[in-house]
């Protein structure tokens, strides 16, 4: 049994502090696998910067379209590689003109109803 300064009792220690750095970790690997922050094979230091804030951002928007538009559906608790792959990661036709963008995916897409629904609550967030 390993020992601790702190003054708290054992429970309240795991809870919330070691369970809490654990999921500080896997928030820093979803980063980098799913996001590809680890990605910095350029030569020069700005490049690779430039990317690992790239990669940065794209986590902090991950994060609040989970929090904001998947709240309540399935894909609420998911890592960042199945949203991408499930909401993201798709084929669709898109086509524009002056007043609107159209975006047709495929009518056997199973997750059509969770991005109608994250894209619905992601237009009245804005």
């Amino acid at each position: 049994m390993s020992q601790t300064n702190l003054a708290r009792d054992s429970k309240h220690l795991y809870e919330a502090i070691y369970c809490a750095r654990g999921e500080m970790e896997n928030r820093i690997k979803e980063q980098q696998l799913g996001l590809f922050a680890d990605r910095t094979s350029c030569h020069e230091v700005l490049p690779n910067q430039f990317r690992v804030m790239l990669s940065a951002a794209a986590y902090v928007l991950m994060d609040h379209i989970t929090r904001v538009a998947l709240l309540g559906t399935e894909l609420e608790k998911v890592q960042v590689t199945t949203i991408r792959l499930k909401l993201f990661k798709i084929g669709a036709r898109i086509t524009w003109s002056v007043r609107r963008i159209v975006l047709q995916r495929s009518s056997g897409w199973p997750w059509h109803a969770v991005f109608r629904q994250a894209a619905a609550r992601l237009m009245a967030a804005v």
